[in-house]
C-alpha cells in the first residue's frame, strides 16, 4: 500500500520497513467490524489523551500507582489536575487525574523538542519500573513525532545494546533506579537522561519549569509510532514496526468489541508496559476508554490480589501462569469488584479455566495476540466463550489454518494459524519477514485446529510439536494431564533428539512444596499421565526442576529446555 507523506524528519524506521510486496494484507472493511477508518493524519498520543480529556473532563482519575510510591517530583492527586502532593484517590497510593497526565505528558514532550534535540522519527528507548513516569514518558515521545522503544527493566546490558543497534536508537529516558544495566552496555553515541533522580539534569526537574500544553506533531496515520521487540522465546528479538493507526485499532477491535470497557473501570495486571499485551491492557485500552489504571511492577500473586482488593480493580490482565499462582492464595482477598479476567501470552488450560470459574464466579476471557499483531485478534467473552478453545477471530480480523503450502485445510485438522486485519507484522530490516508473512497472511507460529463452529483450538507452538516413532505429540496435552496431578505446579514438555524415535517426549516439572524429586514420583507421575492420555504420548523422560525458566513477562522459553541444561540433582 502507499504510504501517506510522513512527518518524521529523520526516515529511518521507514526506510527500513519491509518491501511492500512482503507485508501482510491490511483489512479495514471486514463484514461485522468497526469502523477502522483512521484520519489521513493522527498522532495516537493526542486522541488516547487529549481527545479522552475534552470528552469526558481532566478530572477522573487516570493512573494510580500502587502502594503509593511514586518517585520524585510526583506532585499527583485526583481532582481537577492541578496537582497538590495530597495523593488522595481510591484506595493507597498516588493517584494522576487525566488534567494531571496531561500536564506531566506535555511538558516532558517539551523537554524531548527543546532541551535534548529529539525530532519526529528519532527512536526513543524507554526503560524502567511499571509507574506513571513511565506511561507519562510514553505517551510524550509520541505526542513528540518521536518512536518509543519500550524494553523491559528486567533486560541485562547486552539486550539493550542489541535492541539499540537494530532500532538505530541515539536517546533514551530511564527511571534512575534501572540505570545500571544501560550505562553497562555502553551504548555508543547514546544519550541517556534520567528521571525519579536527584541530578539538576533529570528529566522531571527539567519538565518542571516547561509549558503545561503541547501541540501534538501532525503525525501521519502510517508513521511509525513503536517499535516492539519479541521476548526473546528463542533467543533471537525482532523489531516489530507499528504505526499510529495501528495503536487505535487495537483499542477499536478487542478492546471495544470483546473486552467492552467503561470509563468507571479499574485496570490493573502484571505484564509490563515493554510487553505489547501490558501496553494495550494497561494503558491503552484504559486511556482510550476514559477509565483509570493501576501501575506496579508484578510482586506476586498475594501483591496483585491485594491491589485488586485495595484500588476496587474490575479489569485484569495477566497470564495464565498467574493465575494458577493466584488460585492457592485467593483465600482472604476480596475480588468481588472484577468482572473482566483476561488471560494471554502462552495457552490456557481448560481446568484452569474451570478452576477459576469455580473459585471467583467469573469466565476468564482467553485470547491469543502477537507482538508481530501488536495485540489480541482471537478471543471470546461472555456466553461466547468455549472453555478449551481460544475463540473466534476478533471483529475486525479473520482467521484460517493452513497447511505447508498455505492452502486451508479441512475444519478439525491441526495445521498452522494465519491472521490478518487492520494490523500486521512488519519487521524493522529483518529477513524473517518472508517466514512470517505468507500470501499476505501472517503465520503466527502456531499449530490451530479449526472447529466445524469456527472456534479456534491450540494444539501447540509449531515448534512444540513433537514426532515420536511416527507419532505426532502436542506438548501442551502432555502438560495437562500433568497439571491435573495434584503434586504438580507447572509443568513443560518439549521434545529431545533420539536416533531411536527421532524424538522423545520430555517432562519438565515443578512439583508443589514438599513433593519430594524422587524416582518414585517419576514413577508415579508415569503412571499417572498413562491413564490420562494414550500412553505413546507420555513422557519417557520427567526433569524436575524448582521453577520453569521464563522471560520477564512471564513467557516460557522452551528453547532453554530443550538444551537440557537446567536440570538440578534429585535427591
Amino acid at each position: 500500500m502507499e504510504l501517506m507523506p510522513s512527518a518524521h524528519i529523520d526516515t529511518f524506521p521507514r526506510d527500513h520497513l519491509p518491501p511492500a510486496a512482503q507485508w501482510p494484507e491490511l483489512r479495514f472493511d471486514l463484514p461485522g467490524a468497526p469502523d477502522l477508518r483512521y484520519p489521513d493524519r493522527l498522532n495516537c498520543a493526542e486522541r488516547l489523551l487529549d481527545a479522552t480529556v475534552d470528552r469526558l473532563g481532566p478530572g477522573r482519575p487516570a493512573i494510580i500507582r500502587a502502594g503509593g510510591e511514586s518517585g520524585a517530583g510526583d506532585g499527583s492527586r485526583a481532582g481537577d489536575g492541578s496537582g497538590d502532593g495530597s495523593g488522595d484517590g481510591p484506595g493507597a497510593g498516588v493517584v494522576w487525574s487525566y488534567g494531571l497526565l496531561k500536564e506531566h505528558v506535555d511538558r516532558i514532550a517539551h523537554v524531548l523538542t527543546e532541551d535534548l534535540g529529539v525530532v519526529p522519527g528519532n527512536r526513543v528507548l524507554l526503560r524502567g519500573p511499571t509507574t506513571p513516569w513511565l506511561a507519562a514518558c510514553w505517551l510524550a515521545v509520541l505526542k513528540a513525532g518521536a518512536v518509543a522503544v519500550t524494553v523491559l527493566a528486567a533486560q541485562r546490558p547486552h539486550e539493550l545494546a542489541t535492541v539499540c543497534r537494530i532500532a538505530h536508537v541515539r536517546h533514551a529516558l530511564c527511571d534512575a533506579r534501572s540505570a545500571g544495566d544501560l550505562h553497562a552496555a555502553d551504548i555508543p553515541d547514546l544519550r541517556v537522561t534520567l528521571y525519579g533522580g536527584n541530578a539538576p539534569d533529570d528529566l522531571l526537574r527539567l519538565s518542571a519549569n516547561k509549558p503545561a500544553s503541547y501541540g501534538a506533531v501532525d503525525t501521519s496515520a502510517d508513521d511509525v509510532a513503536l517499535i516492539a521487540f519479541t521476548s526473546g522465546t528463542t533467543g533471537h528479538p525482532k523489531g516489530c514496526v507499528h504505526f499510529h493507526r495501528d495503536v487505535l485499532a487495537i483499542a477499536d477491535t478487542f478492546s471495544a468489541c470483546v473486552l467492552r470497557p467503561r470509563p468507571d473501570d479499574v485496570f490493573a495486571g502484571s505484564p509490563p508496559l515493554g510487553f505489547t499485551y501490558g501496553l494495550g491492557g494497561l494503558l491503552v485500552f484504559p486511556l482510550h476508554a476514559g477509565a483509570s489504571t493501576v501501575l506496579t511492577d508484578w510482586g506476586g500473586p498475594e501483591c496483585l490480589l491485594a491491589d485488586v482488593q485495595r484500588h476496587r480493580v474490575s479489569v485484569l490482565f495477566t497470564a495464565p501462569t498467574a493465575y494458577r499462582a493466584m488460585l492457592g492464595a485467593l483465600g482472604p482477598y476480596d475480588v468481588s469488584s472484577l468482572r473482566r479476567c483476561v488471560s494471554a501470552g502462552e495457552h490456557l488450560p481448560a481446568e484452569l479455566w474451570h478452576a477459576w470459574r469455580h473459585a471467583t464466579g467469573l469466565r476468564l476471557i482467553n485470547g491469543i495476540g502477537a507482538t508481530e499483531m501488536l495485540h489480541v485478534f482471537i478471543s471470546a467473552a461472555d456466553d461466547r466463550i468455549r472453555p478449551g478453545t481460544t475463540g473466534l477471530p476478533v471483529p475486525g480480523y479473520e482467521a484460517r489454518v493452513v497447511g505447508p503450502d498455505g492452502a486451508p485445510v479441512p475444519d478439525g485438522r491441526p495445521g498452522l494459524l494465519a491472521v490478518r486485519g487492520p494490523t500486521g507484522c512488519r519487521y524493522l530490516a529483518d529477513e524473517r519477514q518472508r517466514v512470517y508473512v505468507r500470501d499476505g497472511w501472517n503465520l503466527t507460529g502456531d499449530t490451530y485446529v479449526r472447529e466445524p463452529d469456527g472456534y479456534f483450538r491450540f494444539v501447540a507452538r509449531a515448534d512444540d510439536m513433537i514426532i515420536s516413532a511416527g507419532h505426532n505429540i502436542a506438548g501442551p496435552e502432555v502438560e495437562e494431564a500433568l497439571l491435573r496431578h495434584p503434586d504438580v505446579l507447572e509443568a513443560a514438555v518439549v521434545g529431545r533428539p533420539d536416533e531411536r524415535r527421532g524424538q522423545i517426549v520430555v517432562a519438565h516439572v515443578v512439583l508443589r512444596e514438599g513433593v519430594p524429586p524422587t524416582e518414585e514420583t517419576v514413577a508415579e507421575l508415569r503412571e499417572f499421565t498413562k491413564k490420562e492420555i494414550v500412553p505413546y504420548k507420555c513422557p519417557r523422560e520427567i526433569v524436575f526442576l524448582p521453577a520453569l525458566p521464563r522471560t520477564p513477562t512471564g513467557k516460557l522459553q522452551r528453547f532453554r529446555l530443550r538444551s537440557g541444561a537446567l536440570q538440578f540433582p534429585r535427591d
